[in-house]
């Protein structure tokens, strides 16, 4: 996966090399503490801070012989420093010191990666819903013809709920920026708290309040948990998209490129494949955020059975909601949509969409609701039965314009006046400058 759905900036946060750039500048920034405080000489740190280096190939080629990838890294680092400066090196620290908080600093970065996708994403939601602010089509629920709505509207609602993922993944990315080096038990026996609040400074994070050998893991079940709802509201308007690209509606499509083929056997299909692909890869987010919520149970004051699943979920889950708001923002941004067809198919329910308002007159009119509401579907019904019948003149106003109990009580003047779209759309501006799309 890391390969295929990973782009540039979020691929370097999680390659190995800048995982291990992280840990040297942790190990050095708790070194510079402790000479503030007197521990290690000046000199030593100067040559720690000089000549300190690492390769992958060679932490890797120890790691065959030592079984630990912490101890590795700091054989190598100490092998370029020589002694007797290098006696220093990880002076009071546990592994999980360095791994929990280089991590945090990983997820936090990324982070911010996925917080500028929603912005830009928002920014072709906007575009695209100012554009069709106006464009009637029919709403619909259960998959069946409800009331008129607006493209422009339902642009809108994805624009508010990407407002959310927004504010969601800032909540997170503060809840993330925690650090610890408070030792193996969490009890900064060996090394001063001061120590711990100096280098989460330099890395822009916050000390733990408190913690064990690794910081709690629910904090990290709650980021992957968001990542996760995040790729459900693009499943969510992928599976909109694609319904709305079926040969039956045809309101909106997703763009085919000159030269793009649709299927090996049928030239002249146009498939909604990047919406079928976002709606694939988020189960994958909604399965890593399980594995994560089963890491937060851990032995005491520490197991590594949460380690393992880390290393996969967490670069994947990143890489992969990256690449799914950079695909989603491209699909909104070369949707086509269809107006014709919008304008046809709201006509295939021969203006029923009207039953309400015409309800709500008749209660106006002194009826009780249950009586209103009969004589409205008791028309509704016959207008279906002429249409299937073969009646192509059947209509839903025609129908309650020949009903007496309804020219009792409403003129065809009034009926012509209430059977109309732009009723449904008289408060649209408002609702746009309220989620602050101009």
């Amino acid at each position: 996966m890391i390969g295929r759905y990973s782009r540039p900036a979020m691929r370097a946060l999680w390659t190995e090399e800048r995982k291990l750039e992280i840990w040297l500048q942790i190990e050095l920034l708790a070194t510079e503490s402790l000479v503030k405080q007197g521990i290690v000489p000046a000199k030593d740190f100067r040559q720690m801070k000089s000549k300190a280096a690492f390769t992958v190939e060679r932490c890797r080629e120890l790691e065959k012989t030592l079984n630990h990838d912490v101890i590795a890294f700091t054989t190598n680092v100490a092998e370029t420093i020589g002694a007797p400066a290098s006696r220093w090196l990880h002076f009071g620290l546990t592994s999980s010191d360095i791994i929990d908080t280089a991590f945090a600093v990983q997820m936090s970065e990324s982070l911010g990666i996925l917080l500028k996708d929603l912005q830009r994403l928002r920014k072709a939601i906007a575009k695209k819903a100012l554009r069709h602010q106006f464009t009637p089509m029919i709403g619909r629920s259960h998959g069946i013809h409800a009331e008129p709505t607006t493209f422009g509207l339902k642009m809108a609602l994805m624009y508010d709920e990407f407002g959310r993922a927004l504010e969601r993944l800032k909540t997170i990315q503060g809840r993330v920026a925690v650090g610890k080096l408070s030792g193996a038990v969490g009890t900064s026996a060996h090394l001063s708290p001061k120590t711990e609040a100096f280098v989460c400074r330099q890395l822009g994070l916050k000390p733990a309040p408190i913690a064990t050998q690794v910081v709690q893991r629910d904090i990290h079940a709650e980021m992957m948990s968001a990542l996760a709802v995040i790729g459900s509201s693009i499943d969510r308007w992928a599976t909109e998209f694609r319904h709305l690209q079926r040969t039956e509606v045809l309101e909106a499509e997703e763009f085919f490129a000159k030269g793009q083929k649709g299927s090996s056997a049928m030239p002249h299909k146009r498939n909604p494949i990047t919406g079928e692909r976002l709606s694939g890869l988020a189960r994958v987010l909604r399965g890593n955020a399980v594995a994560a919520m089963e890491n937060v149970a851990l032995w005491h004051e520490r197991d590594i059975s949460h380690s393992s699943v880390e290393r996969v979920i967490f670069p994947d889950s990143c890489m992969l909601l990256d690449y799914m708001l950079d695909k989603l923002t491209s699909l909104t941004a070369g949707l086509i949509i269809y107006e014709g067809n919008m304008k046809r198919n709201m006509a295939k329910s021969l203006g029923m969409w009207n039953s309400q308002t015409i309800l709500l007159e008749l209660i106006r009119q002194g009826l009780t609701r249950e009586a209103a509401y009969e004589i409205v579907q008791r028309n509704a019904m016959q207008t279906w039965k002429d249409k299937n019948a073969g009646d192509e003149s059947a209509d839903f106003k025609h129908q309650l314009l020949s009903d007496p109990e309804v020219a009792e009580r409403i003129s065809s003047q009034r009926l012509e006046k209430l059977c109309n779209a732009e009723f449904h759309f008289r408060h649209i501006k408002a609702r746009f400058r309220k989620l602050g799309i101009q």
